[in-house]
């Protein structure tokens, strides 16, 4: 695996927990007691939360991994210089 690859999972990784964020702070928005979604489902708010929380792990943890991308290309790029 490249370190362009990884950096680009890593990236893909941080759009689905953005994406993953967005829809659970959209269903705490709407939500209420007993408020039903779409699906007839009651939205639980600890679930949501939970979701905001594991999001903003693993946005964390990818974006950790770009920056070591990121840093590795950099330590590439001046061995090549020399």
């Amino acid at each position: 695996m490249t370190i362009s690859s990884i950096m680009t999972t890593a990236l893909s990784g941080m759009q689905t927990e953005q994406n993953r964020l967005m829809e659970a702070a959209g269903n705490i928005a709407s939500a209420g007691p007993g408020v039903a979604t779409e699906t007839d489902a009651e939205i639980s708010l600890a679930n949501e939360l939970l979701t905001v929380k594991q999001s903003e792990i693993g946005f964390k943890a990818n974006a950790m991994v770009f920056e070591t991308g990121a840093d590795l290309w950099d330590v590439l790029m001046s061995i090549k210089r020399d």
